[in-house]
C-alpha cells in the first residue's frame, strides 16, 4: 500500500505537457523558402499547415499536363488565364499546387500575389499514384474553400472525374466521364473537351 500511494503522489507532481503539431502559415512556407530550406527542385505544398512531398511527375503525367495546356490556352485565349503547375492560395494554412487552374483575368496579371478561390473558375489535378493523396487531402480542400469546379483526371482508368457545388465537406456532385463523353467547364463555357481526344496521345504513343 505504502509503494502504490508513493506511485501515485510522485505522478500527482508530475507536470502533464500536451504535444502538438506545429502547423505552419503560408507566410511562414515561404519564408523557409527564402531562407534555403527548400530549393526550387523540391516539390512540396502546404495542406492545413503540414508539409507534403508531392509525388514525382512520371512521362504520361507530363503528356497529359502537355495536352491540357495546349487545348486551354487555345480554348480560352482572351477569356481566362491558364496557370500550369503554380501555386493558388486557398487559405491562411493551405497552399496547393494543382496541375492546371483556370483563373478569372485580373487586369491581365497576377504578378503580385497568386490567384484565391474568388479568382478560381476550375481547378484540374492529374492523377497517378497520387489518386488518394488528391482525392483524400486536396480535392475536399478545394470545395471548403468555395473553389466551384475540379476535374480529376485519373491515368490509370482513363476518365475524368468532374467536382461541383462545392460545400464545407466536400462537392455535392461528383461525375465520372469517360470515352465518349464531353465535358464542358461550368465556369468557361468555350472550354469543351472531349475525353476520348484528351487520351488520344496517351494511346497513340
Amino acid at each position: 500500500m505504502a509503494v502504490a500511494a508513493a506511485q501515485e503522489a510522485a505522478a500527482a507532481r508530475e507536470e502533464v505537457t500536451e504535444v502538438r503539431r506545429y502547423l505552419f502559415t503560408v507566410d511562414e512556407f515561404y519564408r523557409m523558402g527564402e531562407a534555403g530550406i527548400f530549393t526550387e527542385d523540391d516539390r512540396v505544398e502546404l495542406i492545413d499547415g503540414e508539409i507534403w512531398q508531392m509525388a514525382a511527375i512520371g512521362p504520361l503525367h507530363a503528356e497529359l499536363v502537355d495536352r491540357l495546356t495546349e487545348l486551354f490556352v487555345t480554348r480560352l485565349a482572351g477569356t481566362a488565364r491558364v496557370r500550369v503547375r503554380n501555386p493558388l492560395r486557398v487559405s491562411r494554412r493551405t497552399e496547393p499546387q494543382p496541375d492546371l487552374v483556370v483563373a478569372r483575368r485580373r487586369g491581365g496579371s497576377y504578378a503580385d500575389r497568386h490567384p484565391e478561390p474568388d479568382d478560381v473558375l476550375l481547378v484540374v489535378e492529374v492523377a497517378d499514384s497520387s489518386l488518394r493523396y488528391d482525392r483524400v487531402q486536396k480535392i475536399p480542400r478545394y470545395a471548403a474553400s468555395g473553389i466551384p469546379e475540379v476535374w480529376l483526371v485519373n491515368l490509370s482508368a482513363r476518365t475524368v472525374t468532374v467536382y461541383t457545388d462545392p460545400g464545407p465537406t466536400g462537392y455535392a456532385r461528383e461525375r465520372v466521364r469517360g470515352r465518349g463523353d464531353v465535358i464542358t467547364a461550368a465556369g468557361a463555357p468555350a472550354l469543351v473537351v472531349a475525353v476520348g481526344e484528351l487520351f488520344a496521345s496517351i494511346e497513340e504513343a
